[in-house]
């Protein structure tokens, strides 16, 4: 019985250290699960954020700009939306010495299949607009040697027929030389070339 009673500390040591191994056991196991899932949240949220949102370039519209006249290097530009004509000059190499800066708005923003023509010192501003006007004007006209088959049927008095007969005239005899060669196909009178007339770019 005494030596029981002598061994009671004894035994409560141990016991406490069994169980004092057993809870940081349990901690331990338990902590990389946490982690694990911490991580994989945070995963998931990144991975919902890149599906929810676009990417900028996504976002953009290109406008595909003509500039002309005083510039270094006229041409074809994909712009950005919300581009402005400075925007433009700056790509196109920047104005030469003869480009009138008095009559260029740079602040204008540019629009898709837009013509930007920048004048020379000297050349009427009503001429210098004119002429981007006209520009304009002819890139939004069916041109008459270009087109297909889709693109002739939306003129008036134009149906597949008489498409397909334009481009089998231009495939035989070649480009038209002017407006009135329509006249030369099949089923295109006066009537019908006057209406065609403004709505295509010859030659």
């Amino acid at each position: 019985m005494y030596r029981l009673k002598k061994n009671i500390p004894i035994f409560i040591v141990i016991a406490v250290a069994i169980v004092f191994f057993v809870l940081m056991s349990k901690q331990e196991s338990s902590s990389p699960i946490s982690a694990s899932l911490a991580t994989s949240d945070s995963m998931e949220s990144t991975e919902t954020t890149s599906l929810g949102e676009e990417s900028p370039k996504e976002n953009q519209q290109a406008a595909v700009v003509d500039i002309k006249g005083e510039v270094m290097q006229p041409g074809v530009y994909e712009m950005e939306k919300g581009d402005r004509i400075q925007d433009i000059v700056e790509r196109a190499g920047g104005f030469t010495e003869n480009a009138d800066l008095l009559q260029v708005n740079l602040a204008q923003i540019v629009q898709d299949e837009m013509v930007v023509l920048i004048p020379a010192v000297g050349q009427e501003a009503d001429n210098a607009s004119d002429s981007s006007l006209e520009a304009q004007a002819n890139d939004h006209k069916i041109k008459i040697n270009t087109a297909t088959s889709e693109e002739l049927v939306q003129l008036p008095g134009i149906g597949p027929a008489k498409a397909e007969a334009i481009i089998e005239h231009r495939d035989n005899h070649g480009v038209f030389q002017q407006a009135e060669d329509l006249l030369e196909i099949s089923g295109i009178g006066e009537k019908t070339l006057e209406n065609l007339v403004e709505h295509i770019q010859v030659p």
